[in-house]
């Protein structure tokens, strides 16, 4: 009689006599990846130099110093330009104290397991999942409907809106809300990277929580917090949805000089023109120069948050 043992091994010698190859190096999923890699970069060049062959050829002095003109047909975008500047600040200066602070009262104040966290941390993520035309509907009812209305009940005369009306304000403090979350992120991300040891050594000499989150912390922080307002920039410089509610206008003769003012912007102008001209074709050549004009400025503001990120850090580490 065969034994149990010779069936077992006659069973399994096809399993074992099998002799695996050498380990995969790696070669289709690297191929893979490159092949995606150079598809998003092809697209990205085609469409780059799509708007550079539209819009180069209107670029010139008189279109980024000039109003629009001739039912916008003619002329520049100046007032955009501005406009879109003054918002982008705006946002920048609302957005950065309330996203640092939030984050560090996550990070120093609370536990990570408490009710409290939890919930904020829930809020923060579903914020960031929201339709930005849903930010621009909650900025016109609370900020222009409820607290512009309110500050005019208050402080003027009825019947006439000063701050109850859509101005650059409201807008501004709605992408601030927008922006939020991605600065939140990003600062939480620049703590946790703080070492220990400082903090221990600050407390060691004496300092109290408050002094060396002003000293220590948010000075080590600061590049990561540029990293957020980097991204907000991003972000926040092409958005539509939420301002067309809040402060944008069509037209304007004028530039804003006050908070509770109106305002012309690149990107609502871009689809302005590319959707309500009586003359498409006859503003394209304006409509890619706008496009090229919003997309070089971007490029800008980010350098120059950049360049003071990369200042901040040579700084720190010389220091």
């Amino acid at each position: 009689m065969t034994s149990v043992s010779e069936t077992v091994t006659a069973v399994d010698s096809p399993l074992t006599s099998y002799q695996f190859g050498p380990k995969s190096k790696g070669t289709l999923p690297r191929g893979l990846t490159l092949a995606a890699v150079l598809i998003i970069v092809l697209i990205l060049a085609v469409i780059m130099f799509n708007i550079i062959l539209g819009g180069l050829g209107i670029i010139s002095w008189k279109f980024l110093s000039r109003p629009p003109e001739q039912g916008m047909e003619a002329g520049g975008i100046f007032p955009a330009i501005f406009g879109t500047v003054a918002l982008v600040f705006l946002m920048v200066i609302a957005v950065i104290p309330f996203g640092v602070m939030t984050a560090i009262y996550l990070h120093e104040y609370t536990r990570p397991d408490s009710v409290t966290t939890r919930l904020i941390r829930v809020a923060v993520n579903n914020l960031a999942g929201v339709p930005s035309i849903v930010f621009g509907l909650f900025g016109l009812g609370f900020f222009v409907g409820f607290i512009g209305s309110g500050i005019d009940s208050i402080f003027y005369e009825p019947g006439r809106p000063v701050w109850g009306q859509p101005a650059i304000i409201w807008a501004a403090l709605t992408l601030s809300i927008l922006t939020m979350p991605v600065v939140i992120v990003s600062t939480e991300e620049a703590l946790r990277a703080i070492p220990r040891e400082l903090k221990e050594a600050s407390y060691a000499l004496g300092a109290t929580k408050l002094q060396t989150i002003i000293r220590i912390i948010v000075p080590q922080a600061m590049p990561g917090i540029f990293t957020g307002a980097i991204l907000g920039i991003s972000r926040g410089a092409g958005e539509v949805a939420p301002i067309m509610f809040t402060g944008a206008a069509y037209y304007l003769p004028y530039l804003p000089t006050k908070l509770n003012d109106q305002f012309m912007d690149l990107g609502y102008h871009i689809y302005v023109m590319a959707t309500q001209s009586p003359d498409v074709e006859k503003t394209k050549p304006i409509l890619y120069g706008t496009v090229l004009v919003l997309l070089v400025l971007t490029f800008l503001l980010n350098f120059v948050a950049i360049f003071i990120r990369s200042r901040i850090r040579t700084r720190r580490v010389n220091a």
